[in-house]
């Protein structure tokens, strides 16, 4: 089976970021203090902001960057009451119409221009995203801007969760495997913040926590060599797989509801992944003959700090092993699918080795791997 060789990788960030305290002292504007049942929600949340592990974010929301307090945006307004839930869908959904394909343009014309390509020698299209939606979308934003071919094959992989970009690069390999003369960009691009929920649920305010805006792209094609003349990133995809761990559905979910993309993360998931991930390892590493000690860089989408250390954990690595992930976590954080391409390119500019295993998890509860040579 032909490989998808990596010709160019590029990430873009909206303009400006907020520090985590600062998202805390926002956050605290959107909870009507009745709901609290506590005389200092403030300090909780804030508690609650400072374990999640995150520094600084970056929003398409904020109108000036700020490192302590909360900075201008007009999106979310303060809470009126306790059935305040914020603006509704459809009005974030406009907002993703508009800043997404923006954002997405920036990743992939840094992609282009490394990759040394025409934009109209590219034959296929990929887009991720699991936080918005709109069509025309990105894709045809992308054809318009850059000057795609507009005979270019479009593919959307949607509402995948934080492994969509892993899923992307499983569709980029097949049609590479298919098509020898294909030339693949696969562009993820996420707009988490504008599903900010309002509200006194625990687990939600644990996912405002965490999650930010960003875009990544990987321009790449078919190439039959093997012979393993690169040892450093980005090279080859040479195999992906992907597992539905059994009984564990309702323990990260998100669903579409009438204020905003909603999520559940259940903290039995940190235990589910040190159990269940040494076999998946074991049986994906196994079939391309490798071991766990063989494995010279780790791509770990960091879903959370208590996720990243059950993976370590399971995988057997050291702070060293997993330091580009909770690098990327802190200055950007969640920015759910890009971040391991954030991570990839984190890596590549450590100069790190190959082979490189790049992993992530999604609502399932669902393990994706992808083997880079």
């Amino acid at each position: 089976m032909k490989s998808f060789e990596i010709l160019g990788l590029g990430t873009a960030l909206p303009e400006h970021s907020i520090s985590q305290a600062g998202m805390a002292t926002f956050a605290t504007t959107c909870v009507a203090p009745e709901l609290t049942g506590s005389k200092n929600p403030s300090g909780l949340i804030q508690a609650l902001y400072r374990r999640a592990g995150v520094q600084s974010r970056h929003s398409v929301l904020l109108e000036s960057s700020s490192d302590d307090e909360a900075t201008a945006e007009r999106f979310f307004e303060f809470v009126k009451g306790p059935e305040d839930r914020g603006p509704g869908t459809a009005e974030r959904m406009n907002r993703f119409e508009i800043e997404a394909p923006k954002i997405a343009m920036k990743a992939t014309d840094k992609a282009i221009k490394e990759a040394k390509i025409d934009p109209a020698e590219i034959t296929h299209l990929i887009t991720v995203s699991c936080s918005g939606f709109s069509a025309p979308g990105v894709d045809l934003h992308l054809i318009e801007t850059l000057g795609l071919a507009r005979s270019v094959a479009r593919t959307h992989v949607g509402f995948m969760g934080c492994h969509g970009a892993l899923n992307g690069l499983r569709v980029a390999h097949s049609f590479a495997a298919a098509d020898p003369n294909a030339v693949i960009a696969m562009c993820a691009v996420e707009l988490c913040t504008l599903h900010h929920q309002y509200g006194w649920d625990p687990q939600q305010i644990v996912a405002n926590s965490l999650f930010a805006d960003g875009a990544a792209t990987i321009i790449g094609r078919a190439t039959s060599r093997s012979d393993g003349r690169s040892q450093k990133l980005p090279g080859r995809l040479v195999d992906n797989y992907s597992f539905v761990i059994p009984d564990t559905s309702e323990l990260m979910t998100w669903k579409i509801g009438d204020n905003g993309f909603e999520m559940t993360l259940s903290p039995e998931v940190p235990g589910v992944i040190t159990r269940m991930l040494p076999g998946a390892l074991h049986e994906f590493l196994g079939r391309n003959g490798l071991t766990l000690s063989e494995i010279k860089s780790w791509a770990i989408h960091p879903g959370g700090p208590r996720i990243l250390a059950a993976t370590a954990e399971a995988a057997g690595l050291s702070d060293a092993q997993i330091d580009a992930s909770i690098s990327v976590f802190q200055r950007c954080g969640n920015m759910s699918s890009p971040t391991v391409l954030f991570i990839l390119d984190e890596l590549r500019a450590r100069n790190a080795s190959l082979p490189c295993v790049m992993l992530g998890f999604g609502p399932g509860l669902n393990v994706e791997i992808a083997l880079l040579r």
